[in-house]
């Protein structure tokens, strides 16, 4: 197992080293760097002004270079710009006498600032996910069971109506957009056309104060559209071990349709849909950028967009190593216990 452990965090840093220099490359490709120039500096910059102000805060450096600079593994850069002064990358690009030649990337904990938020990258990313992660924590707490509830008692009589009842409302959910289910609930059950003004609290204020009001209808939405997919799951598993030969032999012997699905057939059932529920980590953390967009929750989603929309660079590169790191330790985290799980699973 041990073997097995560091051989997986061995792909997964080749993984993440992978992906975070795609995600590099093409956030640093020439237009978004003219487009973050005149962002900063004026729109009606011509192109030597613009080369000029790249060149001077070591945008225009080669690729592979730039990137082991943003990693910290190789030294800041310390450039004599067309102007004669010196600037550096670990003093924020800002004006220096004497170059330091320090590491100053993702590796040390520099993350570079946002040009958005005018604050450090890693202070505003902590932030935002601190509030992304207390949704998510709600969310899981109401999805999971009720999607585990439904797929058993849905596989515990395949074919049944129970079973088709259930079955539907989890492929409606699943086949039904967050942004629908979103507007719908919405007016369902706060807009005062309708009359049902049972949420009267927005998502933005559920920031400063959560409460019931205000932070139902955003953690529902997410929960409805992951919920039909692990209950499917967990449906399918089930129907599968109650047919299993096991199954069959502990009816022979007489044991009740009770014990026999607690204490043989759930335990076993339970083994698949486990994978299906850490792969909801990933989803949850960039998944939940339409609904925080829609209820204006300032959640990591919703940095998402304003980092995208706003050409902001550092802010991007931060969110994207943050989204490869937890794909990559839960998944990890999935396969490890789904081996101790399946003791038929053999490490090799």
């Amino acid at each position: 197992m041990g073997i097995f452990i560091l051989r997986r965090i061995g792909v997964m840093i080749l993984t993440a080293l992978c992906l975070t220099f795609i995600v590099f490359f093409l956030t640093n490709l020439y237009p978004n760097l003219e487009k973050l120039a005149k962002n900063q500096g004026n729109f009606r910059m011509s192109d030597e002004q613009v080369a000029t102000f790249l060149g001077n805060r070591g945008y225009l450096q080669p690729m592979p270079i730039k990137y082991g600079q943003w990693l910290g593994v190789l030294p800041g850069y310390s450039i004599v710009g067309t102007d004669g002064k010196l600037r550096e990358k670990c003093s924020g690009g800002r004006e220096v006498d004497v170059p330091s030649g320090r590491y100053c990337g993702v590796l040390q904990g520099d993350w570079g600032n946002s040009t958005v938020f005018k604050d450090r990258v890693s202070s505003v990313i902590n932030t935002r996910l601190t509030l992304t992660g207390y949704l998510m924590f709600w969310v899981l707490l109401l999805m999971v069971p009720f999607a585990l509830l439904i797929g058993v008692f849905a596989g515990m009589r395949e074919g049944s109506k129970l079973d088709r009842s259930l079955s539907t409302f989890s492929i409606t959910t699943t086949a039904t957009p967050e942004y629908v289910s979103g507007v719908i609930l919405i007016a369902v059950f706060s807009s005062s056309a309708v009359g049902l003004k049972w949420f009267k609290g927005t998502a933005t204020s559920a920031m400063e104060s959560p409460n019931f009001e205000n932070f139902f209808l955003p953690v529902l939405t997410i929960a409805l559209y992951g919920m039909g997919y692990i209950a499917r799951m967990t449906r399918a598993s089930m129907a599968e071990v109650m047919t299993a030969q096991y199954i069959r032999t502990a009816r022979l012997k007489g044991v009740t349709f009770k014990n026999i699905v607690i204490k043989h057939a759930l335990r076993n059932a339970l083994i698949a849909p486990f994978t299906v529920i850490m792969l909801q980590f990933p989803w949850l953390l960039n998944g939940v950028v339409i609904v925080e967009t829609l209820f204006n929750y300032k959640g990591f989603g919703w940095l998402l967009v304003q980092a995208a929309g706003n050409n902001d660079i550092e802010m991007l590169l931060g969110v994207s190593v943050v989204s490869v790191v937890v794909v990559l330790v839960t998944q990890l985290i999935s396969d490890i216990g789904y081996v101790y799980l399946n003791p038929r699973i053999k490490v090799s």
